[in-house]
């Protein structure tokens, strides 16, 4: 079936932060600055995890694919925002909004599910130090990244699949910065149940297990940690996944919210903080964290500026 079959409007209008010509120049600034620190910051981490052999270990493993992820991440909305912030008409074309789509749950999907792999990585390193070689080789490693593109993916593909059933005849102005399902689906003009059933299904299925799954790993972590002796053998163990707790507390906590609130408390202030803070600001502040937080990340970092300064 074509697309003019399927739908009399062939593109949307993304009406954004604000319509004011001054705020929108203000915005343009700020999530340049923004995008690029994103950028930047896990561009670097990768180059440090690629390059200090004393990281090529499972949890730099999968760090180095969370930032690939939300370098990807930030780049499926924020392109598209900026030049919106600068442009007269800031359209989208149906399949383009599709595929924003698409790569929007395809990644976010992915992140969810490297930071459960993270989770796991900690609790075998903690609780199981004795197996840890055994329990986190290299194919693991690979298995567990590869399950979380795969995840990602089907999730995305079942929502963007019954997305493309909608039906669109009137309104086209989408009250958001991007093509997110939730917004999208006022815009419809036929019944959208399915679409919100599969939504929060999938949500409830992929995001809560892997949640859950974070949640016990943690529960027995913190258990033995605990049981340690000394307060710094307990400092040692639990610095080793403070970065990841505060990594997935904020992704968690906001990408829920946002998808199982009730439409009681939806406002479209509210829908869009907690969507820049889950689809903007966390890919930038992933980098920051584990910088600040991990003295190894630190280290690698300092020998490599070193290294710079010495050439220079």
């Amino acid at each position: 079936m074509s697309m003019e079959n399927q739908t009399t409007v062939t593109e949307f209008i993304l009406l954004g932060l604000s319509s004011d010509p001054q705020m929108q120049i203000f915005l343009f600034l700020v999530f340049s600055v923004i995008y690029l620190i994103t950028l930047v910051g896990n561009i670097v981490i990768m180059v440090v995890i690629r390059t200090d052999s004393q990281l090529h270990t499972p949890m730099y493993f999968f760090l180095f694919h969370l930032s690939f992820v939300d370098i990807w991440y930030s780049s499926v909305t924020v392109p598209k925002m900026l030049i919106n912030f600068l442009a007269e008409e800031k359209t989208i074309s149906f399949n383009n909004c599709i595929v924003q789509m698409f790569f929007f749950f395809l990644l976010a999907g992915t992140e969810v599910f490297i930071l459960s792999a993270m989770a796991y990585d900690r609790y075998v390193a903690i609780c199981d130090p004795l197996h840890y070689v055994d329990a986190m080789n290299k194919e693991i490693w690979v298995q567990l990244v590869s399950g979380a593109w795969t995840t990602g993916f089907f999730y995305a593909l079942i929502n963007t699949v019954f997305a493309f059933k909608l039906h669109f005849c009137g309104p086209n102005q989408i009250s958001h910065f991007s093509c997110e399902l939730p917004p999208l689906l006022q815009l419809s003009c036929t019944d959208t149940l399915t679409n919100q059933v599969v939504l929060l299904s999938s949500v409830m299925i992929l995001g809560l297990s892997s949640f859950i799954f974070t949640l016990i790993s943690y529960i027995h972590i913190i258990s033995t940690v605990l049981k340690i002796r000394s307060a710094e053998g307990r400092h040692k163990a639990f610095s080793t996944c403070s970065s990841h707790l505060i990594v997935v507390g904020l992704l968690y906590l906001t990408a829920f919210f946002q998808y199982t609130k009730p439409s009681s408390v939806s406002s479209l202030l509210l829908d869009e903080m907690f969507s820049l803070q889950y689809s903007i600001l966390t890919p930038m502040l992933n980098p920051i964290i584990y910088s600040l937080k991990n003295k190894e990340v630190k280290r690698a970092l300092r020998n490599i500026l070193g290294k710079f300064k010495f050439l220079s």
